[in-house]
């Protein structure tokens, strides 16, 4: 398994937002992505990077293989 890197929140979103996923809304710190046809969620924080455990567990949420997200990148 390749190892995760450190992205700004910014460029989590415009990935996530090749596989289907969007911005529903903002609620303090954290960016909530929602797909149709999903019932999960996607909490984005807002911070300088994304911590690589966070990042590993929205990939995994969101049903994405992480070698596919990272192709992506």
């Amino acid at each position: 398994m390749p190892k995760i890197p450190l992205l700004p929140p910014a460029k989590v979103i415009k990935i996530f937002e090749k596989f289907g996923w969007s911005t529903a809304r903002q609620k303090g710190s954290h960016i909530i992505m929602t797909k149709p046809g999903s019932i999960s969620t996607l909490s984005i924080p807002n911070h300088k990077e994304v911590a690589r455990g966070t990042l590993k567990s929205l990939i995994i949420k969101a049903g994405i293989n992480i070698d596919e997200f990272l192709n992506i990148s």
